[in-house]
């Protein structure tokens, strides 16, 4: 069944319920315990859990009248789906801001934050993300923003050197790299195409540039197509294949990291994420990053960087709960915790003041802080919508020979197509 089929009966179920029971009943039998109010955080991303716990602890040696227990595990989506069916919510989420999010927004589950005077510690530009992604572009603040991450062009600052060449800001700029990287005897690019999802940082940091803006509203509506809008990126996303090493559709993840950080080639493609993984095989790699140019005007390339943790709170939870739950976002905001929160993860901090001094990431440094960002545009594609299989097929097609024109028009009528028979309310 679509996904998006399944949400609508989960959600459907969960009204028929009684679900939604309206703010200041919780759903849980007892909100304190021994004179203590009880939290459940529940964090789609267990890969933090470490540094969240450390929070917790913190947090509740200065909150001794509140307890707060941790749940995060592996497939946090579907668990949290399920849980919406069982009446259990838990009192606090920590997720992405993308589909799962939205859902709940769109189920009538968060406290509306809007009044917190959260909203006014954190960039204007990620608390836009949120609006966007909430139902009906709501502009209410469901969600507060707190852990971004960062997409673009990491590049080996030796290499660089070494073949005489400066940071593009242009695409024109972007593909002379390329070609005197290439005359000097260097692999532009270390792609990981292996691994379906890897094709998706180069087409998010053009498809929200190129396009005119709103393609993502117009789509959704059945207004427009990507056949008819995303050809200029095609173009270009096939213009890098041909500059990557032999055998990118066959390197995974892992092993393309490695051999970007022994020096095999100049770039990758990929976000802060990767770097920690290239630092494991090569402790003093010298790199940075540098937003992805996607077109000639300088000024309209953005970091492609989105919210890859917000705050929400659940209208189910007591009053006691609520207040809380309010009070643990507050200390989270604290420049002190989110500091701690973006060294110990290697992320982007959504509060303002708040910067990443890691000397891997300086060249996004100020494009971030001023908000020079853009959202990843597949944080807005419907659930159950593959593009990343879409890509990885693009890719096949041009290590088997099909033409530009033709893998072109292919492509982009599969993901029109697919987007079709995702896009169901």
């Amino acid at each position: 069944m679509n996904m998006k089929k399944v949400i609508a009966v989960i959600m459907a179920g969960v009204m028929t319920a009684g679900f939604v029971t309206g703010c200041g009943q919780s759903s849980k039998s007892k909100s304190t315990k021994d004179g203590k109010v009880q939290l459940e955080i529940f964090s789609t991303k267990p890969e933090s859990a470490k540094t969240l716990q450390g929070l917790i602890d913190k947090f509740m040696k200065e909150h001794q009248d509140i307890s707060i227990s941790l749940t995060s595990q592996a497939d946090a989506g579907t668990i949290l789906k399920t849980r919406l069916t069982k009446n259990d919510i838990p009192d606090i989420i920590a997720m992405g801001g993308d589909a799962t999010y939205t859902e709940l927004q769109s189920a009538g589950v968060l406290l509306d934050l809007s009044d917190s005077g959260f909203t006014e510690k954190v960039q204007e530009s990620y608390l836009q993300m949120v609006y966007d992604v909430n139902k009906d572009e709501e502009k209410k603040a469901y969600g507060i923003p707190y852990a971004t991450n960062a997409s673009g062009v990491i590049y080996n600052k030796d290499i660089f050197e070494e073949a005489g060449v400066k940071v593009p800001k242009t695409w024109t700029e972007f593909m002379e790299v390329c070609e005197k990287l290439k005359a000097a005897g260097y692999t532009p690019f270390e792609l990981t195409y292996a691994d379906a999802w890897c094709g998706l940082p180069a087409w998010n940091s053009m498809a929200t540039v190129i396009p005119e803006k709103g393609f993502t509203d117009a789509r959704k509506k059945g207004e427009t197509t990507f056949a008819d809008t995303h050809k200029e990126v095609m173009e270009k996303y096939l213009k890098i294949l041909n500059y990557a090493q032999e055998g990118f559709l066959g390197t995974t993840y892992n092993d393309g990291n490695a051999a970007f950080a022994k020096g095999n080639a100049a770039m990758s493609i990929q976000g802060n994420w990767a770097i920690s993984e290239y630092i494991k095989t090569n402790k003093d790699i010298n790199i940075d990053m540098f937003a992805f140019p996607s077109t000639d005007k300088a000024d309209s390339n953005t970091v492609t960087s989105g919210v890859d943790v917000l705050m929400a709170v659940s209208n189910q939870a007591s009053e006691e709960q609520q207040e809380a739950g309010k009070k643990f976002i507050e200390f989270m905001l604290a420049q002190e915790n989110a500091k701690q929160y973006i060294e110990e993860q290697f992320a982007f901090s959504a509060v303002k003041g708040v910067e990443q001094d890691n000397e891997t990431v300086a060249g996004l440094k100020k494009d971030i802080a001023e908000g020079r960002v853009s959202n990843f545009p597949d944080h807005y594609y419907p659930s159950g919508y593959d593009l990343a299989a879409i890509l990885q097929e693009c890719a096949l097609n041009f290590t088997n020979g099909m033409s530009e024109q033709e893998n072109i028009a292919a492509t982009l009528k599969l993901c029109d197509e697919q987007y079709d028979a995702a896009n169901v309310e």
